[in-house]
């Protein structure tokens, strides 16, 4: 039994940021919006033909300052499950890195899934003088 059978409930690793250069390209072409609970930098890509490709793919900063790695790893499942659940209202081509404020109190599932949907649209919306500006070299 060598493949694995991946149930509708997993976010599989076509649709996970993995690595540093994916997040780089992410944190310097991207435009964010801020929330209460959390930071989304977002980035539409563009195919060769300039239409937005397939799929949505899904990056998670979590810093140690959110504790333990058993707190850290526990947000990171939650972050997923949220962008999981709400991948489908999501525009196709976007790659997204969620970064969550740091809290003492737990971050509820719903309140983070309405969350992710409306920075990422305050995110896309924004006017090009809100992005980050460049750090000098």
């Amino acid at each position: 039994m060598s493949e694995r059978a991946t149930s509708p409930a997993t976010l599989p690793g076509s649709r996970r940021l993995k690595t540093q250069h994916h997040f780089r390209a992410v944190y310097q072409r991207g435009r964010r919006a801020a929330g209460p609970w959390l930071t989304v930098v977002a980035l539409l890509r563009r195919g060769p033909n300039g239409e937005p490709q397939e799929n949505v793919r899904l990056g998670v900063s979590v810093s140690k300052d959110h504790g333990g790695a058993v707190r850290r790893n526990k947000l990171k499942r939650l972050l997923r499950e949220a962008f999981r659940l709400e991948r489908h209202r999501l525009p196709l081509g976007l790659d997204l890195v969620l970064i969550p404020r740091q809290r003492e109190d737990d971050f509820p599932l719903a309140v983070l899934r309405s969350e992710i949907v409306a920075l990422v649209e305050r995110s896309l919306h924004a006017s090009g003088n809100e992005r980050r500006p460049r750090r000098p070299s």
